[in-house]
């Protein structure tokens, strides 16, 4: 069954459901969840097609069952680069069994049952940085959980690493994402077992937000190992996918899924990855559209890390050992104030009370026994960074800025 085929009222209903907030028409948004289930990942020939179209005159153009030569021609003339038309009839050939409208309304079916969202391009809370893939982005995004968390992207670093993750690793993870938390920044990763599960749940634990990008529909949560990760990621982060639901995940999916990892986010950050490991390719991802790329060294005797070594030697990666460190991958270096000049009492008092400091508001009884310093002189000290415009109070307590 084509689009052509469904009654008009049918689609309505099938979108609001999923977009409840939405009051465009629902075509496009439909004809966006069928492409997202009949163009695999990353199929640049789709992403043409769509551009050139739009999502609903490029599926039209599926249904009308246009030849190869005549979409190679459109898609020649207006990307301005020349498409065979092999190139073409491989892609309709792709793109023809998956071409139903009923497999696209039991998407939004299970969607709407799950509370899945659908996210396009023309929304407001649609994550920018995707769009740098160019023709290789995602023509949708399937979402569950809050989307305010979507609005921290610009200030977001992804965090991965191996799944047979060391102690070393998962130790590094897990101070490395609280930090990063403490300093305002949401985490990304893909929620696999090892290095993406830990920075996750340290996320969770430090009250920061977190998504997870999922290799398959967002209604089958995999690893079956995160389930309630995913479910403790769903209620206060986000879980996303451009897969529709019940789709599985595969080999080619997961690297895929790997590029809107890097994309989504400011920066991308290996912990720990072995020389073959899936991490490389994420790493690969976000230097080839510019991101920030950083790797945390290892033991040198540690197959574990050898990955991170060769990212930093060969692929110009920045060698970074802590959060601050990695925080400066997105907003440069520390300022100056933040370091301490001189061993004198004040300068390392100062210190120990900008390290008990976060972006989320703390008490003076807070900080002062996360500095171990008396409250007394965490009340003077915090009057002098008032006053430096380093530290605010407001309500409910004292924070960094």
């Amino acid at each position: 069954m084509n689009m052509a085929e469904i009654d008009s009222a049918i689609i309505t209903e099938a979108i609001r459901a999923v977009r409840p907030d939405d009051a465009a028409e629902p075509g496009e948004a439909f004809a966006r969840a069928v492409w997202s289930g009949v163009a695999e990942p990353g199929d640049s020939v789709a992403g043409l097609a769509i551009a050139a179209l739009g999502a609903e005159g490029a599926l039209a153009a599926l249904h009308e069952g246009w030849t190869a030569e005549r979409l190679a021609k459109l898609l020649s003339d207006s990307s301005g680069e020349e498409v065979a038309a092999a190139t073409a009839a491989q892609a309709l050939e792709r793109w023809t069994p998956r071409a139903k409208g009923d497999f696209a309304l039991e998407h939004l079916r299970v969607a709407a049952h799950r509370g899945v969202r659908l996210r396009v391009p023309s929304d407001r809370v649609w994550p920018e940085g995707v769009d740098d893939l160019g023709l290789h982005g995602p023509i949708a995004l399937w979402t569950l959980g809050s989307e305010d968390v979507l609005r921290t992207l610009p200030r977001s670093i992804a965090l991965v690493g191996a799944r047979a993750a060391t102690g070393y690793g998962e130790h590094i993870a897990m101070e490395s994402a609280a930090g990063l938390v403490d300093r305002g920044f949401t985490i990304v990763s893909g929620a696999a077992y090892g290095i993406d599960g830990m920075a996750h749940r340290a996320a969770l634990a430090s009250g920061g937000g977190t998504i997870a990008f999922l290799a398959g529909g967002v209604d089958r949560f995999y690893p079956s190992g995160h389930d309630s990760l995913l479910r403790r990621i769903e209620a206060s982060g986000m879980v996303a996918s451009e897969l529709p639901c019940g789709s599985s995940p595969t080999r080619w999916r997961f690297l895929q899924r790997n590029r809107l990892i890097a994309a989504a986010s400011r920066a991308t950050v290996v912990i720990e990855a072995g020389r073959r490991s899936g991490s490389l390719n994420t790493a690969g991802h976000a230097a080839a559209i510019g991101r920030p790329l950083g790797a945390v060294p290892g033991p040198v005797t540690s197959a574990a890390s050898a990955g991170c070594h060769r990212l930093i030697r060969e692929y110009d990666a920045t060698c970074v050992t802590s959060a601050d460190e990695m925080a400066e991958l997105v907003i440069g270096p520390s300022d100056d104030r933040l370091a301490m000049p001189s061993s004198a009492p004040y300068d390392a008092e100062r210190v120990r009370v900008l390290d008990a400091l976060s972006n989320r508001s703390r008490s003076i009884d807070d900080i002062a026994r996360l500095s171990g310093l008396s409250v007394a002189t965490v009340q003077s000290m915090l009057g002098l960074l008032e006053l430096e415009g380093i530290a605010s109070v407001g309500e409910s307590g004292w924070r960094r800025g």
